[in-house]
């Protein structure tokens, strides 16, 4: 059964036991607020202590997991360099001597091709990512149709190379096929020092759909921002109230006996 957020959504996370759990935190939505374009967001003194407080205290089993290159979660939350999942599964940073990539980048003439959409009205972004690119139209909703009929055609002058359209909160993002949060939250679980441990993951989007549909496979939590999914844990009204849940998790755990 689903809980909804208030205070017993808040209890029951609180009282996840940071020796046996593995914290996998969706990044844009979830942990921090999603703001006008990908680079007006703010990561906050308070959430970086308690994602250092939590890494120290599951002895590094904590990995943010997101649509971003791991590069710019980097930059986002420096100076911590946490383990990622990055460009929504394309590449994978265990350590800095581990690093995998599961997807080769989308051609360069594509993805300008693309990018030709902000020239439709102001307000259109577009995020480059290498492995895939984005259209956020959350500034210019009315041209929502229009950036879809151009992504189909510049799909379709790229036979040769496999997309697939990946929607978001106000965004379109053409990327490889076959590559997705879950299949590389699995692949993380299987090194340490996230093996053996309880996956415990927060999302907010359809992008993060996956995840939550491998969970039960392998053994799982799932935590929500304000939408339902099958099988959660649980439903957070919003980033600030899971940065409140992280700080009292990481403040619990350091009492602990």
């Amino acid at each position: 059964m689903q809980t909804i957020a208030n205070d017993p959504v808040m209890d029951v996370f609180a009282k996840l036991d940071l020796r046996t759990v593995a914290l996998l935190l969706d990044v844009d939505g979830t942990i921090i607020d999603i703001g006008p374009s990908p680079t007006e967001v703010q990561v906050s003194e308070a959430l970086l202590a308690s994602l250092k407080n939590l890494f120290d205290l599951t002895d590094g089993a904590v990995a943010l997991v997101s649509g971003r290159p791991v590069s710019d979660i980097d930059r986002l939350f420096a100076p911590l360099r946490l383990p990622a999942i990055g460009g929504h599964g394309a590449e994978m940073r265990l350590n800095d001597s581990q690093i995998f990539y599961w997807a080769k980048p989308l051609p360069q003439d594509l993805r300008q091709r693309l990018a030709d959409a902000a020239s439709f009205a102001p307000g259109i972004v577009v995020e480059d990512k290498n492995y895939s690119l984005a259209l956020h139209y959350r500034n210019a909703p009315a041209q929502a149709e229009r950036i879809r009929r151009h992504i189909a055609s510049c799909r379709t002058a790229f036979p040769g190379e496999p997309t697939e359209l990946l929607l978001g909160k106000a965004l379109f993002e053409i990327k490889r096929p076959g590559i997705n949060k879950g299949d590389s939250i699995r692949k993380l679980m299987a090194h340490p020092p996230f093996s053996g441990r309880v996956p415990v993951f927060i999302g907010d989007d359809i992008t993060d759909e996956s995840v939550f549909e491998v969970l039960p496979d392998i053994g799982g939590k799932g935590f929500s921002v304000s939408r339902r999914f099958p099988g959660l844990t649980g439903i957070f009204k919003n980033p600030a109230q899971v940065r409140t849940a992280l700080r009292t998790l990481a403040d619990n755990g350091q009492v602990r006996p």
